[in-house]
């Protein structure tokens, strides 16, 4: 299997865990950072503008994307135009619909003629996709974010789906489709091989490119010890068995 360094796709680092993203910059692979409102509250954010403050002034040089919270279309247009003055790198994430269930293509035409660059968040269909391409063609570079992980969470191939998500945006030269929410690390060789621009991994998905290529025998044994190990651990005990004596 290739390395991480010679993949094409592009990866990202996706968390909010300020020591996390610390440690992933220092990484050359890691190509850019993303967040949301989940992630940030998981990790303990309360303040977002200082959050973000802190992240970009650790991470000068790579994208970033926030996003906006709000559910209005009007506020959410404001939201967004404020986030892209805090860098360059910056990129904001705008929901493919508001909660109930409206479509924000036009929020996204809007921001990307007015040279906001978008990350288009929560897209699963590819109607969604195809709409949201045509609203940013032309535009500034952008993202098309489709969550290839929730897709096979309801028992679906994501790939099929992915490979006419990247025939749709690879009409427009400034967008960039991402495989958003994968499941496990295989993804990210699946994202590569099908010619997908970027992928964005979890922190724990990323501590798991330790063990790309190793020997499967030897993580068998690897495995078979730590369960030893864990049972000796917790002090597991059975009935000592009696020996027959007939």
């Amino acid at each position: 299997m290739k390395p991480v360094a010679e993949l094409r796709v592009k990866i990202y680092a996706d968390g909010a865990d300020l020591r996390g993203m610390r440690e992933l910059s220092r990484k050359p692979w890691i190509k850019g950072f993303t967040t949301n409102p989940t992630l940030m509250r998981n990790a303990g954010v309360s303040d977002y503008r200082a959050f973000a403050s802190e992240v970009l002034q650790m991470i000068p040089d790579r994208p970033i994307s926030f996003e906006v919270f709000s559910d209005e279309f009007e506020e959410m247009v404001w939201q967004a135009r404020e986030i892209a003055t805090w860098g360059e790198n910056v990129y904001v994430k705008i929901p493919v619909t508001n909660t109930r269930g409206e479509s924000s293509a036009e929020v996204i035409r809007t921001l990307t003629r007015a040279g906001v660059k978008v990350n288009v968040t929560a897209i699963l269909a590819l109607d969604q996709v195809r709409d949201v391409a045509v609203a940013l063609t032309g535009g500034s570079p952008a993202y098309v974010s489709v969550f290839a992980g929730r897709v096979a969470d309801t028992g679906r191939d994501p790939v099929p789906l992915m490979a006419a998500a990247l025939g749709l945006v690879g009409l427009a030269p400034n967008l960039e489709l991402i495989w958003a929410s994968p499941r496990e690390l295989l993804n990210i060789y699946q994202a590569d091989a099908m010619g997908c621009h970027i992928i964005t991994v979890t922190h724990d998905i990323l501590n798991k490119l330790d063990a790309v290529g190793k020997d499967l025998h030897d993580y068998s044994l690897e495995t078979v010890r730590m369960f030893r190990n864990d049972a000796l651990r917790a002090g597991y005990t059975l009935p000592t068995r009696t020996r027959s004596t007939a």
